[in-house]
């Protein structure tokens, strides 16, 4: 075998919102690599699923809006192997666009404590572990979350996602002396189920590089951030999407 493929051998990696999508991919890809997985999410059926397919993974199931439930887990893989080095907050929700007269509260709330209060949540209960291993975090947010890139009517999404981006960059200025790195990635449009019902091909040709990302293409990235080739990288906000927010 490569030994590239070893990389995250005896490595402890938390994945939020594991169950589908980027999540999915990004477990089946540490675990190839390695690594002990820890699977968060909503859906327990995938998520036992999951944990039987791919090698060296245990599922709980967990919202990570609600802060009593990630204590409760984090004691959990704390008995199970006394730390962690990895931790991906991943966990999010998009509802369909709306005018802002038509966007209800609930949604906007609900957005919010996933999104962003969600990853509040994890992080804080988290942060000691990963601090003590010397460890990596990666929040995923979205290029609809960034200065440069505005487009539709997300307004819930997009302040979540930016709220991502910022809170990143303040965990990474705070913690970097404790000798952790913290980075954001922004997916562009990619193909999972958040993406629902939309038109691909429309998408697609809106993108400098012409056709949508898999989610292998977003967990490739996040590999390579929480690995020793990017230890000098902490507090990027990287886009992956094929030149859509140029």
């Amino acid at each position: 075998m490569n030994m590239s493929y070893c990389r995250y051998k005896n490595k402890i990696v938390v994945i939020t919102g594991a169950t589908s999508g980027i999540g999915e991919s990004i477990a089946k890809m540490y675990s190839l690599e390695g690594a002990t997985v820890f699977l968060l999410g909503r859906n327990k059926i995938k998520g036992l699923e999951l944990q039987n397919n791919i090698k060296n993974s245990i599922f709980y199931e967990c919202n990570v809006a609600n802060i009593n439930e990630i204590e409760i887990i984090f004691n959990k893989i704390i008995f199970e192997c006394n730390g962690i080095d990895i931790l991906i907050n991943n966990a999010g929700v998009m509802f369909d666009s709306k005018d802002l007269d038509e966007l209800d509260y609930k949604d906007w709330k609900k957005t919010f404590d996933i999104n962003i209060s969600g990853i509040f949540n994890v992080t804080k209960v988290f942060i000691r572990s990963i601090v003590d291993r010397k460890g990596c975090i990666v929040n995923n947010a979205s290029i609809a979350g960034m200065h440069s890139y505005v487009i539709g009517k997300t307004y819930a999404y997009s302040a979540s996602k930016a709220a991502v981006i910022q809170f990143t960059r303040q965990i990474a200025l705070n913690y970097a002396n404790d000798g952790i790195r913290v980075n954001c990635i922004c997916p562009g449009i990619v193909d999972t189920p958040i993406l629902g019902n939309r038109n691909k091909e429309i998408y697609a040709k809106r993108i400098p590089l012409g056709y949508i990302a898999k989610p292998e293409d977003i967990a490739k990235v996040v590999l390579f951030i929480t690995s020793d080739d990017a230890k000098y990288l902490t507090g990027v906000v990287l886009p992956i999407d094929g030149g859509l927010s140029l």
